[in-house]
């Protein structure tokens, strides 16, 4: 594999499940490729360390825990995360995403790029739908993502409709 879109968050708190939201609307969209898994990691946290270690290009997708405007989206890369130009946590149900990197940089397995792309919630109650200000936000990631890949010469084909 050599890039992992990792969404992350818990689909049962409405925006906190933006990644998971992501990652299933990808998967549905387009046909599986040798090169890119959509994962859903949801608020596996840590455990889930293995999947930024099996890959060269890990994309992120998480709601942000950070001030700012609900629905604002926020685009880091490895060097942002590592300096900690980030909110220490990204989002509530994990530790955060500096620790990660920083545990399997010890271990010689980090990833040689991230991507973080961060939306800042308009709300975290019970709700298994996204708030319209985040949304709104899921066409621009995706076109991001997409973009992002071309420039791997990935290209992904569109599910075909029966």
């Amino acid at each position: 594999m050599q890039v992992v879109v990792f969404g992350a968050g818990n689909m049962l708190l409405s925006d906190e499940g933006l990644g998971v939201h992501l990652v299933k609307r990808m998967n549905e969209k387009y046909e599986p490729s040798d090169d890119v898994e959509f994962y859903d990691g949801g608020t596996m946290g840590i455990l889930a360390t293995h999947k930024l270690e099996e890959t060269a290009h890990v994309i992120i997708v998480d709601s942000l825990d950070a001030k700012g405007v609900p629905g604002e989206l926020r685009v880091y890369k490895k060097e942002d995360i590592m300096l900690e130009k980030i909110p220490a946590k990204m989002s509530p149900h994990q530790i955060g995403l500096q620790e990660v990197l920083t545990l399997s940089e010890l271990r010689e397995k980090a990833p040689e790029t991230i991507t973080f792309y961060g939306v800042i919630p308009a709300s975290l109650d019970s709700s298994v739908e996204l708030s319209p200000e985040v949304d709104r936000r899921l066409d621009e990631i995706e076109a991001l993502i997409i973009d992002e890949l071309k420039r791997m010469d990935i290209v992904l084909s569109p599910v075909i409709a029966a």
